[in-house]
């Protein structure tokens, strides 16, 4: 298995060659209704487990979500068609030149520890995320934060950040209790103000979580069961097989090579696409690589795959091919990109020929045995068109690393397909993570610039010129978007979310 990569979330993909153990459920699958409209129990299983319930060490959303979810309210939420909804805050909205958002909080709602939640509470969490060592705290950088009176607080940049709202709406929007900030146990003893209220003393850390509903909780309607349990498990036939003796309602699925076994055993699979797998061909300047300087010759890379068998082979056709890293929920998003370059070898040889390289050329890239099918197939369609690829595994933990250094002009990688000005600025822009070599371009810059400043109406149009630009451009070679796929069993009923890797745990409900 291997985690998504998320914006600012330096987590390596080599993590999967560490994930072999396994973790038992509970057996508690009872899913009966009661009297007062709530099933008594979920139990989910989770691929990865909290590194602190500290929203300033450990908070994240993506496949972590479900349990800061469980403990914290977020300012802002998404509902499941992914729009963004009113929470903590009822209210919010711009100055003039969107470098202040101010936001108008609810005066009713209480911590576990029976504190208020106030400006006070939202503005201290706010800048522990910021200040904090989470993996998306950069996110919230050089935003300064202040509470005008107890239930407005406003949000101060120095230039417009179109990803701010949204981010509200995942970890950086998440509110802790102040009287936990100090304390020593607030790793694994959360405060916050939302559904669940973990039970430590039952709760076995990295193993399974125990949560017992908030009686006091302000959006009690939202609440469809009396407990939850999220059991972690990191191995796919562990998964599989606690499914088959029914010790779940709902589990992430891993591998998609497992849904067949997993609906056999009774079980409906919901499933979005979040991901593409694909190459990255970095080094568009041709520092390391003077071949990739071509466009020819990245145009030619895409004309190389066989999206349509690599999708069949790595990931059994669950998923979508695609030629762009917007996601179809992007403004910029355009169904014709995505037959940009068919698969067509003899084009691309014919392409190498007229960048000058007939016979080809080496590329080093960056291989490692936890995705060596994938791997192996990319080298042989390279090789089909005259590339030859020299791979080298640069041992576990130093996948992201090396790529980072950076120390190959292209690698293969599994992204997240973020919100559009989060994508920018995680794989676009000059200072974006995953442009390790700094690559500018005047065109592209030209279109971020009216992305974060311009109108609504404008900034749309630059998305799509954008996207359509770095196709053409090849500034990557994505393969296909993966199928996020999460599995209920027969009395579970699921919304998954389009936006996020973990379902919401609002989303969950009894069929009875």
């Amino acid at each position: 298995m291997m985690f998504r990569w998320k914006a600012t979330a330096a987590v390596a993909v080599i993590a999967a060659l560490a994930l072999t153990g396994c973790a038992g459920g509970n057996g508690e699958t009872d899913n009966t209704g009661d009297d007062g409209g709530r099933a008594d129990r979920l139990t989910l299983i989770s691929i990865a487990a909290p590194t602190s319930y500290d929203i300033g060490q450990g908070a994240e959303w993506g496949n972590r979500s479900e349990f800061f979810q469980a403990v914290f309210d977020t300012l802002l939420s998404k509902d499941a068609s992914g729009e963004i909804q009113p929470w903590l805050a009822t209210e919010w909205s711009y100055n003039e030149d969107n470098t202040v958002l101010t936001l108008t909080l609810r005066d009713d709602v209480t911590f576990t520890d029976g504190s208020a939640l106030d400006a006070d509470a939202v503005v201290g969490s706010l800048e522990r995320f910021r200040d904090g060592t989470s993996p998306q705290a950069a996110t919230l950088a050089g935003k300064e934060f202040a509470a005008v009176d107890a239930t407005t607080v406003t949000i101060t940049q120095d230039a417009p950040d179109p990803s701010l709202v949204n981010l509200l709406s995942i970890a950086p929007g998440l509110v802790q209790a102040p009287s936990s900030f100090d304390d020593a146990d607030s790793a694994t003893t959360p405060v916050g103000s939302g559904p669940y209220i973990l039970d430590s003393a039952s709760s076995v850390t990295g193993t399974t979580y125990n949560y017992t509903a908030n009686p006091d909780y302000w959006n009690p309607d939202v609440v469809k069961y009396d407990n939850l349990t999220i059991n972690v498990m990191e191995d796919t036939t562990a998964i599989v097989n606690a499914i088959k003796a029914g010790e779940a309602n709902g589990a992430k699925i891993a591998d998609n090579n497992t849904i067949a076994e997993v609906e056999g055993a009774g079980w409906t699979i919901e499933s979005n696409e979040l991901d593409f797998q694909g190459l990255l061909l970095l080094d568009r300047a041709g520092t390391m690589a003077p071949e990739l300087a071509d466009v020819k010759v990245r145009q030619a890379i895409n004309m190389a795959f066989d999206r349509e068998a690599l999708l069949q082979s790595l990931q059994s056709g669950y998923g979508t091919v695609t030629e762009q890293v917007f996601p179809e929920t992007s403004v910029a998003y355009d169904a014709a990109l995505d037959s940009a370059y068919a698969y067509d070898p003899d084009a691309a040889k014919a392409l190498l020929a007229e960048a000058g390289y007939p016979n080809g050329f080496t590329l080093s890239m960056m291989s490692t045995p936890a995705f060596q099918t994938t791997f192996d197939l990319v080298a042989q369609q390279l090789a089909d068109i005259g590339i030859t690829v020299e791979y080298t595994d640069p041992g576990a933990g130093n996948f992201i690393t090396d790529m980072l250094a950076p120390k190959y002009p292209a690698t293969w990688m599994a992204l997240e397909q973020n919100p559009d000005w989060q994508l920018i600025n995680f794989m676009i822009s000059p200072s974006a993570t995953f442009n390790p070599f700094k690559y500018q371009d005047d065109t592209v810059d030209g279109y971020i610039e009216t992305v974060q400043f311009g109108t609504e109406e404008e900034a749309a149009t630059a998305l799509k010129e954008l996207n359509a630009y770095i196709v053409d451009q090849a500034w990557f070679a994505p393969f296909f978007r993966v199928q996020g796929s999460f599995a209920v069993d027969a009395n579970t009923e699921l919304t998954f979310w389009p936006t996020n890797a973990y379902p919401s745990i609002f989303d969950f409900s009894p069929k009875n």
